[in-house]
């Protein structure tokens, strides 16, 4: 989209040079991609080293993010949220060289929830503080009742974990071991927890020497400058971007199973974008009443999804950095689910975020040419928790699963991934079984899971755990299991999700999905199915080919398709597969 402009947009004037401002943006990314990739490998949890579930950034000293590493978007609202709570607790002028903070709290440390814990590291520049390092890492257990820290039973904050307001952890180079020890001892796994926060600790300090490189090779008062310009410039490329679209209030809507408590009546994620100039409002008045259960999403957590579906959808290539959120305004009705009142639970706020970044893509859609059309995807973060003992103690394994994406004008639904403000790897078979005490006996895409369509919606994940040892705890959450993904222009939706315990025997039966700490015997298992993305176009205009190759591939039954494209259609999609392959 070029950088054209409507009365009232932000004008370029006084831009610094794009050139080196790009090379500028670089080295600012790779100290945080360096940053990124030294906290994953040098992690001890599963849940980090392989999951990546991680995030790093780099702020300056007014608390300003200068750049953050592609890892996930949800983190951005911990990362933000962690500086800027450090700032109102130390004023930079009391900090020491060698300092280090943590914090999760969602509401004493603006966190999303207790999981997440950050490191912050004050870096100093001839003696004064210049910059931050940030790091949050997802610990699989933080204590609460039940293991992994995300019980679907929760009803506030209390029942979530430890609470870490913003605390020195370290005190000029000195680590308090007594404060590591509190955190560590009320997980069910200290030592991992130990470990990975110091490996926290270790990253900051690498990013903080990276960030003197830089300094010493460019001078401090030209990296600021240069910092001042690109951040300025993403401001002016935002607003852009948006001064380029039709003035006008454009409104999404997606649904949510339930609120965590009543699972199977659908709630509400409403959203209305309104564009003036190059103004930008995200409004989510008319959204559902805060909930009772654990998928509140605080208003930090609001503000990361916002910023990551405006940059989605306007701008994808857009330096990611407060130059961006500066640009937006949102505004979100107090006790709702999306700007919860203390103390509300916030341990699954990603489904919730997902659903939120569904409905703002929707908006924005109305706004765009009809190719950036795209159909709903999965939009949650299914997850599993295991619990148990193994030979070396008690263990907490959280896996967060994807499903299908969309299909967008041109093309079909990506399958099995994950969406909008989550983007974990997944734990690879051999290392979840030498692990853990665990058994995966399937991993698979889920057949007839896409919504039909000229292009097809991506196909879901099964996820089928055994457990091997007796006392194995699962806890799971989900949705999409009422509220499916809608299809765009003729498309139909995609499949549901499901749940099972005791899956392939006669004691086979469905779970809602607010389980929490079911036992399983060994030999037991729970299947987990995601949901599917939507399809766009009518089925009527699928191309055979692909229509054949679906069927071929296993993508979708012969009995599907013939009920959703024609009994007609299917078999001369058949028949003329068959002949170009004979030709050939």
């Amino acid at each position: 989209m070029p950088d054209t402009a409507k009365p009232g947009a932000m004008p370029p004037a006084g831009a610094a040079d794009p050139i080196a401002m790009e090379v500028f943006s670089n080295r600012l990314l790779s100290i945080t991609e360096e940053m990124g990739h030294a906290l994953i490998r040098a992690s001890f949890s599963s849940n980090v080293k392989e999951r990546k579930d991680c995030s790093v950034g780099l702020f300056d000293a007014r608390g300003r993010c200068v750049a953050q590493a592609s890892h996930m978007p949800m983190h951005l609202g911990s990362l933000m949220g962690s500086v800027l709570s450090v700032l109102d607790h130390t004023p930079v002028e009391a900090m020491e060289e060698g300092d280090a903070f943590v914090c999760n709290d969602t509401f004493l440390a603006r966190g999303t929830h207790q999981p997440d814990i950050n490191i912050v590291t004050p870096v100093f520049i001839d003696g004064r503080v210049a910059f931050f390092t940030a790091n949050v890492g997802h610990h699989s257990d933080v204590g609460g009742p039940h293991p992994g820290s995300m019980s679907q039973r929760a009803r506030s904050i209390y029942e979530e974990g430890l609470r870490i307001p913003v605390m020195r952890l370290v005190r000029a180079g000195k680590l308090d071991k007594d404060l590591l020890g509190l955190i560590a001892h009320n997980s069910r796994e200290p030592e991992e927890r130990s470990l990975d926060l110091g490996v926290q600790i270790a990253v900051n300090n690498r990013g903080a020497e990276l960030v003197r490189r830089l300094v010493a090779g460019e001078g401090l008062g030209s990296v600021q400058r240069s910092i001042d310009d690109l951040l300025a410039y993403t401001g002016r490329r935002i607003r852009a971007r948006i001064a380029a679209l039709p003035d006008g209030d454009y409104h999404g809507e997606r649904w949510m199973d339930g609120d965590g408590v009543d699972v199977a009546t659908p709630i509400p994620i409403r959203v209305r974008v309104s564009i003036r100039g190059s103004d930008l409002l995200l409004d989510f008045d008319g959204t559902a009443a805060q909930a009772k259960g654990a998928l509140n999403m605080v208003r930090n957590a609001l503000e990361a999804t916002c910023f990551y579906a405006t940059k989605a959808m306007l701008d994808p290539e857009l330096p990611p950095n407060s130059g961006l959120f500066d640009a937006v305004r949102i505004t979100a009705p107090e006790g709702t689910i999306v700007n919860p009142r203390f103390p509300a639970a916030t341990a699954t706020r990603a489904i919730t975020g997902n659903r939120v970044a569904g409905a703002i893509f929707q908006a924005f859609q109305k706004a765009l040419p009809p190719e950036r059309a795209m159909a709903a995807s999965n939009d949650s973060v299914p997850a599993l928790v295991t619990a148990g003992h193994r030979r070396s103690g008690a263990y907490v394994y959280l896996e967060t699963i994807g499903g299908g994406a969309g299909a967008r004008w041109g093309g079909d639904g990506q399958d099995a991934i994950h969406v909008h403000t989550s983007n974990t790897s997944n734990l690879p078979a051999e290392a979840l079984e030498i692990e853990y005490p665990l058994l995966l006996n399937e991993y698979a895409l889920v057949p007839d899971s896409g919504g039909a369509g000229r292009w097809r919606g991506g196909l879901a994940i099964a996820r089928e755990l055994c457990a091997r040892v007796d006392g194995t705890l699962i806890t799971a959450r989900a949705d999409g299991h009422v509220a499916t993904a809608p299809g765009v222009a003729g498309g139909l939706d995609g499949g549901a999700a499901h749940l099972t315990i005791y899956p392939g025997t006669p004691h086979e039966r469905a779970l809602e999905t607010n389980a929490t700490a079911i036992p399983l015997k060994a030999g037991e298992a729970v299947r987990m199915e995601t949901a599917g993305g939507g399809g766009l176009g009518s089925p009527a205009e699928r191309d055979l080919r692909a229509l054949a190759a679906d069927i071929l591939d296993g993508k979708v039954s012969r009995a599907a398709a013939e009920r959703d494209h024609g009994a007609a259609r299917v078999a001369a999609a058949l028949r003329d597969w068959k002949e170009q392959e004979g030709r050939s």
